[in-house]
């Protein structure tokens, strides 16, 4: 009886691996390092790049801020006035169609709330009353969008010591930022209802008060 030719691969039950399937493996093994290293690289580059952008980002900013040519706003602040005034002069609307929001900076509390009433005494159109963290050395901050310019300059003339900033909004709202140095609204029969301009800044002359007729 002839027997089977004996199997070289098996040994004891055993697979014996020979050259050729070890070099195999060490060749998947060698592309599986390489594939390894080369996601590695490709990962390390990404981040590197992502890295420098955030600091080339950063040192712009820092340089951007301190040269003045980037503002950060400051959460409650009052918003910064526009290079020039709106051109005016500006008509002395009906209070009862000068919508108000009034806003209290001074930290004195209930004040907004009574400014708010007076107003409406005024027949000027109360909104909210909400407290502000804004801070700035004039009494009062009008604030208001193109739409409000006239109903700013109404509200301002009853304002003593206030600045009119502008804003982006597209109504004719306007806002009242009371700050702390506000004392008290103009006697109603001193507030001038000529036509005039709107006061931007403190150093901006504001004309003297007439009794209104």
């Amino acid at each position: 009886m002839s027997r089977r030719p004996k199997d070289l691969s098996e040994y004891h039950g055993h697979h014996v691996i020979d050259g050729e399937e070890l070099r195999a493996q060490f060749e998947r093994d060698t592309a599986a390092r390489r594939r390894w290293w080369t996601f590695r690289r490709v990962r390390h580059g990404i981040m590197l790049i992502l890295l420098v952008a955030l600091v080339v980002v950063g040192v712009g900013g820092a340089f951007a801020v301190l040269g003045g040519y980037l503002k950060i706003p400051q959460p409650g602040a009052a918003p910064s006035p526009s290079p020039t005034c709106p051109a005016g002069p500006f008509d002395y609307a009906a209070p009862d169609s000068v919508r108000v929001r009034v806003l209290n900076a001074t930290g004195k509390e209930g004040l907004a709330k009574g400014v708010a009433d007076q107003l409406a005494q005024r027949k000027f159109v109360v909104g909210s009353v909400d407290n502000s963290k804004a801070a700035g050395s004039a009494a009062a901050v009008v604030v208001a969008g193109p739409a409000g310019e006239s109903g700013a300059f109404t509200l301002q003339r009853n304002v003593p010591g206030s600045v009119f900033m502008p804003d982006g909004r597209g109504d004719a709202t306007v806002d009242l930022v009371l700050l702390p140095t506000f004392k008290d609204l103009r006697d109603p029969g001193l507030v001038d209802q000529t036509p005039g301009p709107l006061v931007c800044s403190l150093a901006s002359p504001s004309p003297a008060p007439t009794p209104a007729k």
